[in-house]
């Protein structure tokens, strides 16, 4: 082979070695660029799959929330106080002590007012006990523990239930009885609650909240000629009314009921001094119209501190 044939044999072979490479350069370009591409696929998916089964996972919960959700029975508010609650608090303030009436004595209550040259009220036969008010006013929830224990002493008083006092009057959240469902049974004397208006309010009515319980027209005729527009409303008999309030109801605030009861017990405390007093002068009037019965009440050293805040009426 002469060298011009050897020359044109190196040339081809270089020639295609070089395009060997070339070729295998670009078959691992692509084949780098398909593990890219595959890479790329890879990742979307498994985004994909995650976010589906975020989703899912979300779906399931909600889905299963939803099905605890309505095989539960409905939530109920709870009550302001349980039953041991009312049924402790109702047993103390109906059994206070006499010894500790009688060590209170008028305590920081004032007098009643006298009615004269009207018909006696009563119920059966038995001097009638009125009372009307409202579960939001403050004033009248600071009657009541009065009224409670001073009746309690003539008969028996039960179905009380626990509340506060409006929390946005005057003495805010004062701790209370309510009457609304109450019961009284005595052979002395009858005793008529009547819860007027209730806690909520409504504008349209006369003291700007709701209706509770409704006077009857005889109720609603005392209370117009002998109410002066306000309540708490105390009628004993036609013969003692309230004068507004017997004591301001500072000294309960931010006690619960089980504290104000356990309080009437102790003569010493300012709770006793303002609910037993007021419960004696209560006690004593309520002795005038049953005549002196039952004698262990009504002569008790109790009424007898009270005496001058009492006068027999016409």
């Amino acid at each position: 082979m002469g060298s011009a044939a050897r020359t044109r044999a190196r040339t081809q072979a270089r020639t295609a070695a070089t395009a060997g490479t070339n070729a295998r350069a670009r078959n691992a370009r692509q084949r780098l660029a398909a593990r890219r591409a595959a890479d790329r696929r890879a990742r979307v998916r498994r985004r994909l799959l995650l976010a589906g089964g975020s989703v899912g996972v979300v779906l399931v919960l909600v889905a299963t929330l939803i099905a605890v959700k309505l095989t539960q029975a409905p939530a109920r508010s709870a009550p302001p106080a349980g039953a041991r609650s009312t049924a402790q608090v109702q047993r103390l303030v109906t059994s206070v002590p006499a010894a500790t009436f009688d060590a209170v004595g008028a305590g920081t209550a004032t007098g009643l007012d006298t009615v004269t040259g009207q018909p006696a009220l009563t119920s059966d036969g038995k001097p009638e006990v009125l009372y009307m008010g409202g579960e939001y006013c403050p004033f009248c929830a600071a009657e009541r523990w009065a009224l409670a224990a001073a009746v309690s002493r003539f008969g028996t008083l039960s179905g009380l239930s626990l509340i506060h006092s409006s929390p946005t009057d005057s003495y805010a959240n004062t701790p209370t009885l309510s009457f609304a469902k109450a019961s009284y049974a005595s052979k002395y004397l009858a005793f008529v609650p009547v819860e007027w208006f209730g806690e909520a309010t409504d504008p349209s009515t006369p003291f700007g909240h709701v209706y509770l319980q409704q006077p009857t027209a005889q109720q609603q005729a005392l209370f117009a000629r002998y109410g002066g527009g306000s309540i708490p409303f105390v009628d004993i008999g036609n013969r003692y009314l309230l004068p507004q309030v017997q004591y301001v109801p500072s000294a309960l605030a931010g006690l619960s009921w089980t504290q104000v009861a356990a309080a009437m017990r102790d003569p010493s405390s300012a709770v006793a001094k303002d609910i037993d007093g007021a419960a004696n002068v209560i006690t004593a009037a309520i002795c005038v119209l049953t005549h002196g019965q039952p004698a262990s009440v009504c002569r008790s050293a109790s009424v007898t501190a009270v005496a001058s805040l009492i006068h027999v009426s016409g």
